[in-house]
């Protein structure tokens, strides 16, 4: 085992919500109205999952006894806090508490410093050069942020557990502090990390794949903060603007004109795309989950038909391949080269079932159950849980993104919408 960190309580750059007041001592803030229960009150009876072979097998490959999520191919056998979230709430859609906890305390504990209500999670942790184990970039990562504070605001609602609620509240303000910035033109926008993406004055690299737009709708109904509707705001515009050929970039390069970032009338901005040089036009990795989150995302939710539409283009390119592709030039819709891997194919899956490309998705499934991702592959095994369990209805996100978890016979399907 592994050497961590240990207090004996119960990533990559960073973001998450409000409904929380900083108090005036040591950088603490405090909780008000937790999220995910605007009114205080307890939450009802918890919900009986059905079993999930998925996340079963996704828990004894990576999330160690202590609640670590190893990357075993990883040179420096490194944790990052995308890592841990993910398993965070692939855990609670499971509805196995003694894994979360293991988890959270994990997280806590090692990417914390002990505290999440005082800091945000480091991204990285692993191996160091002379062998010892600890935090390899103390940088935070707001898509990781964002589905923690979300995954304890919904296990305390779920689970009637008042302190995953408070928690949540507590890293959801300090993203909000931390993690967003008054971009002109564009209004608060969330940055991938606490520090690092507005390298000159007046620019600003941010990545569409960090904010999942069922996420945005969940902070900006429940946390009661109004600064949360001015982010959904903004990672709508970045989503739409940043992919004008309906092919999301892996990062986006935002630049704004003067102006006071204060009031957007008064500024504008725009983002680069077709100037870039091509490896920052590149989209794969992290864009593939742009199509992943508009999938999984409520048809009711505000903006959502409008978004699968524009994002189409990768629907005709996988119809016309057979596969997704595992890159592309977002500023010249160049699609050549080889297949995605079989995480992408799980992560289209919800795509093209919300645009009702049917026969697609049953030949992407037919796909992914002929080559299912490695054993080793972290991040394709993360993509599948989340494609292909949102796909077979193990659980959903409703209009105002809260979590639907499966009420009737354990049987696929009996989560959809």
């Amino acid at each position: 085992m592994l050497p961590v960190l240990s207090r004996g309580i119960d990533g990559k750059p960073a973001g998450a919500a409000g409904g929380v007041a900083e108090t005036a001592a040591a950088g603490h803030v405090q909780a008000s109205t937790p999220l995910g229960d605007p009114a205080g009150k307890a939450a009802g009876p918890e919900a009986l999952p059905c079993p999930w072979p998925a996340w079963q097998v996704f828990a004894a490959r990576f999330v160690q006894p202590d609640g670590r999520v190893l990357d075993p191919s990883s040179p420096r056998a490194h944790t990052v806090s995308e890592g841990q979230a993910y398993a965070l709430f692939f855990a609670l859609v499971q509805g196995d508490r003694a894994a979360f906890e293991r988890i959270l305390r994990w997280t806590e504990d090692n990417l914390a410093a002990g505290d999440l209500a005082l800091r945000l999670p480091a991204w990285q942790w692993g191996r160091r050069d002379d062998n010892t184990y600890g935090v390899l970039d103390a940088n935070s990562a707001s898509d990781a942020d964002l589905w923690l504070a979300y995954s304890l605001a919904e296990a305390g609602r779920l689970w009637g557990e008042r302190r995953y609620r408070a928690l949540s509240s507590l890293v959801a303000e300090r993203i909000l502090r931390e993690e967003t910035a008054l971009v002109p033109g564009l209004g608060r926008t969330l940055l991938p990390g606490a520090q690092g993406f507005s390298p000159e004055q007046g620019r600003w690299r941010l990545n569409p794949s960090y904010a999942p737009p069922f996420l945005m709708t969940w902070f900006a109904t429940h946390s009661g903060d109004p600064r949360w509707e001015e982010v959904r705001r903004s990672a709508h515009r970045m989503l739409v603007e940043s992919a004008p050929l309906g092919l999301a970039p892996d990062w986006a390069y935002y630049a704004a004109d003067a102006g006071d970032p204060a009031t957007t009338s008064a500024a504008s901005g725009k983002f680069a795309l077709k100037s870039l040089p091509p490896e920052q036009r590149v989209g794969g990795y992290d864009a593939i989950r742009v199509y992943l989150w508009l999938g999984l995302t409520h048809a009711a939710d505000p903006g959502r038909a409008a978004l699968l539409q524009h994002f189409s283009p990768l629907a005709q390119a996988i119809e016309a391949a057979g596969a997704p592709p595992r890159a592309w030039d977002a500023g010249s819709a160049e699609l050549g080269g080889p297949a995605g891997s079989p995480g992408f194919a799980a992560a289209v899956l919800p795509f093209l079932a919300g645009l009702e490309r049917t026969d697609a998705a049953h030949k992407m499934l037919t796909r992914l159950q002929s080559n299912p991702p490695s054993n080793d592959a972290y991040y394709d095994q993360a993509l599948s849980l989340f494609g292909r369990g949102g796909y077979e209805g193990r659980f959903s996100f409703a209009a105002d993104g809260s979590l639907v978890l499966p009420a009737g016979p354990c049987e696929p399907g009996a989560a959809k919408r």
